[in-house]
């Protein structure tokens, strides 16, 4: 054999053998890991969620998977301890994850962020309430597929005041998470200007490692004139307690409540709740009005023989949904190309409504939200499809 054959073989066994590597690389999964609560008190609002990933990936993978590639959810439980979420996010990206999803709460999932963001690697938080969850906050990788806290709390505002007549107000804010911080003050700003500074006739705060609000209970009490509306800027189990007690003071106003209070599953600590009124994605009681989301919900009861727990598990979709839109436009899996994509959007069609991100904001605050009443201890009653119309100055 002369030379040239010799190393034209040669050649081409390589070039073979190169064309082989590439399909197998082709075909390796690429992996989303999800560092969020599959334990402890925020478990319900991570389950739905990550429920509904896998029914994205999925689709996805039906078609043939996403630039070529299938895709694959790996997960590590953070407990439901803040401490935790560092690790679990490690834990997923040493196990090869190539974008991370985190809790559904800027307090809860923003260590995991933290840690995706420092190796440059997407960080979603499927419903972060509070707008820090973002560069502000975390960093440019950060993103959350959330209606912001503040919004949540305009619209319920709006609503109270221009649909209810309800002039005057009273906050009572739980102050173990951001969340609850920013939504009692987008709702105070907001209400300001539709009711005067004399609408808001008072505020208090508690702690949700110690929900006895008894002392709180006697200053709402002691009022000159008692609130038309009570705003409570909590979440269940320490929100429950102290809705409870309200109640059995005989505080009987009617409450606003976040998205943290959607489903049912924390109802029986307060029997027979009548007049509170929540904001959330979507209604997991079979009754939401509009076609999309009540296709969603079915497609999430055939494969997994229930309803959601909550109607977070919308913003879990749309984390899959709206990251493999941003890769496909891209065209690759580069953390900094998809980020960039993901800062074009513009009312972009998702689940969770139109969804839109810049490069200083990477929450939305303008979405439909489904207003839902609990009465007589029977929650789902929709009320109808509210948005936040005017964010306050």
């Amino acid at each position: 054999m002369n030379t040239y054959g010799k190393y034209g073989l040669g050649l081409g066994s390589l070039l073979l053998a190169a064309g082989l590597s590439s399909t197998a690389q082709a075909q390796e999964p690429l992996i989303i890991g999800a560092a969020i609560a599959q334990s402890g008190a925020i478990a319900p609002y991570d389950d739905g969620p990550a429920k509904a990933m896998e029914i994205a990936v999925e689709e996805i993978n039906a078609k043939g998977g996403l630039l070529g590639r299938p895709l694959k959810i790996i997960y590590s439980d953070t407990k439901s301890d803040i401490a935790y979420g560092a690790t679990a996010a490690q834990d997923v990206i040493d196990k090869g994850a190539q974008m991370v999803v985190v809790t559904c709460d800027y307090d809860y999932g923003g260590a995991a962020a933290s840690v995706a963001d420092g190796a440059n690697l997407i960080a979603f938080s499927t419903c972060a309430g509070d707008p820090k969850f973002g560069p502000s906050g975390i960093g440019p990788n950060a993103f959350t597929m959330s209606t912001g806290s503040p919004g949540q709390a305009v619209a319920l505002a709006e609503w109270a005041y221009n649909k209810q007549g309800w002039k005057t107000a009273y906050v009572l804010l739980d102050t173990t998470i951001a969340f609850d911080a920013s939504f009692a003050d987008g709702f105070e700003r907001r209400w300001k200007e539709l009711a005067g500074p004399e609408g808001l006739i008072g505020k208090d705060t508690f702690g949700g490692e110690d929900p006895q609000i008894a002392s709180q209970i006697t200053r709402i009490k002691a009022l000159p004139k008692q609130p038309d509306v009570m705003v409570l800027a909590s979440f269940p189990p320490g929100g429950s307690s102290a809705m409870r007690q309200l109640r059995a003071a005989g505080v009987n106003q009617p409450l606003l409540l976040s998205e943290s209070w959607d489903g049912d599953y924390w109802l029986e600590a307060v029997p027979n709740l009548s007049d509170a009124y929540l904001v959330t994605y979507g209604s997991v009681f079979g009754n939401d009005p509009r076609p999309e989301v009540s296709a969603f919900m079915d497609k999430f009861k055939a494969k997994f023989g229930a309803a959601p727990v909550t109607s977070h598990a919308l913003t879990g979709y749309s984390v899959i949904q709206g990251w493999s839109k941003a890769v496909e436009k891209a065209g690759t899996f580069d953390t900094d190309k998809v980020r960039e994509t993901l800062e074009t959007f513009v009312n972009e069609p998702l689940i969770t409504g139109p969804t839109s991100f810049t490069k200083e904001t990477h929450i939305n605050m303008q979405r439909d939200l489904i207003l839902l009443e609990v009465e007589g201890g029977k929650p789902g009653n929709v009320i109808g499809v509210i948005r936040a119309e005017q964010m306050p100055k």
